[in-house]
């Protein structure tokens, strides 16, 4: 194991690097617009734009990484990403922001997919899970250590913009330096999206829902604790609070989802979400009670998405896992850009209290449709349970690495059922 994670450490390097400054931007935009006086509908439109680059880079981006290679894809990406960085601070201007987080989620989707589909390739089948648990504790820890970095300056300031920029920058110098072999990126599986919701009409749903739980939190969390008149320490103590939390309780929820109907596990956890989202509204500005609140939101809502893809899993025979996560990756990046517009709309008209309860309406729909499928029919698993695996939306890399680790269990002489 030491010797792959030697030969990955630039990779994990880069990946460190640049999600510490993205995630230190998408916190710091959002407070910034808001000192800017932009309304709570353009900042949620602002989050939606950004998750609808990220879901155009999801269907384009593939084919530039084959035409140009993984080094040059990085530099590429990583110099779009750095740009429009800087942009922000010469156009401060709603409709420019709108634009520059399009090309922002695109790019950063091109980044993910470099990063991942190398990590997968070399791994090796024995060692995926491990890598990619690994990968996965990296990217979460750096989102959250990037929210501590908002105490360097305030918000109204360059220096923080620049310091992203610069982490973004300085990401690129690991990979570009790296022995690692390239690998040839494969043809994406693909699964239709009615095939997927056919198939597991649940799963799907949970991927809407939850994508327009989170598209709201990462596009709104920050301004919303504003909005309560918390400072951006306060803020950022959240972020970091919810992230730690999703961190800490995805694996103790997901075990608990492998033992049971994964269905009624939806059912648990999304009610379990929508209580942390009332206690989100009872915390305020308060800082202990908010932070509690925050991070028993962050390990519920963290676990929905994971959750959903192991339930799809449990439906699917081995060669459609790859194609069946592509759709899924696209109903709930749909939901995440769709998300922030509606609770950002929401709070136009309501004030801060529409956030949780933005949050809480989205996880009760989730829970009573899974309660409905549970009560309609008995769920039937083909071949052998998934086993879930902790994880946030990236790319179809992830899922790469992520179903060598659910499908590993089946022995090697088992073939898919027809």
């Amino acid at each position: 194991m030491f010797p792959v994670i030697a030969r990955i450490l630039a990779l994990l390097s880069g990946t460190v690097l640049l999600l510490l400054g993205v995630g230190l931007l998408n916190t710091l935009l959002v407070l910034r617009g808001a000192h800017e006086g932009f309304s709570d509908a353009l900042l949620g439109l602002m989050g939606s734009s950004y998750f609808i680059g990220f879901l155009l880079g999801t269907l384009l981006v593939p084919s530039l990484v084959r035409r140009m290679g993984h080094i040059r894809a990085f530099a590429f990406f990583t110099a779009a990403v750095t740009a429009s960085v800087l942009a922000h601070l010469m156009l401060i201007d709603p409709v420019a922001w709108i634009g520059l987080r399009i090309i922002a989620g695109a790019a950063v989707v091109g980044l993910y997919i470099v990063i991942e589909s190398w990590l997968s390739s070399h791994a090796g089948a024995a060692l995926r899970g491990r890598v990619f648990a690994i990968y996965m504790v990296c990217n979460l820890g750096a989102l959250a250590a990037a929210q501590q970095l908002l105490a360097l300056d305030a918000p109204t300031g360059y220096l923080l913009f620049v310091i992203s920029a610069a982490l973004v920058c300085v990401a690129a110098m690991p990979v570009s330096a790296t022995r690692l072999t390239p690998p040839t990126p494969p043809s994406a599986a693909r699964m239709s999206l009615r095939g997927c919701f056919r198939t597991a009409p649940v799963a799907v749903l949970a991927g809407v829902l939850s994508g327009l739980t989170m598209g709201a939190f990462w596009s709104l969390g920050a301004v919303w604790v504003g909005r309560l008149g918390g400072e951006a320490a306060l803020a950022a103590d959240f972020m970091t609070a919810t992230i730690v939390g999703g961190v800490a309780l995805q694996w103790p929820i997901g075990h608990f989802s492998d033992g049971s109907d994964r269905r009624r596990a939806l059912m648990a956890v999304a009610l379990l979400t929508a209580l942390a989202s009332l206690a989100l509204l009872w915390a305020g500005a308060r800082h202990w009670p908010l932070l509690a609140a925050a991070f028993a939101f962050g390990g519920a809502a963290f676990s929905l998405y994971p959750i959903a893809v192991a339930h799809l899993i449990d439906h699917l025979h081995t060669d459609e896992i790859l194609g069946g996560n592509a759709a899924l990756l696209l109903f709930h990046g749909a939901g995440a850009a769709l998300g922030p517009v509606l609770a950002g709309a929401g709070m136009a008209h309501l004030g801060s209290m529409a956030l949780p309860l933005h949050f809480a309406l989205m996880t009760l729909l989730l829970a009573g449709t899974a309660y409905w499928h549970t009560r309609r029919r008995a769920d039937v698993i083909v071949d052998t349970p998934a086993t879930f695996v902790p994880m946030v939306r990236t790319s179809q890399g992830a899922m790469d690495m992520m179903s060598a680790e659910q499908v590993a269990h089946v022995p090697a002489t088992e073939t898919p059922s027809s």
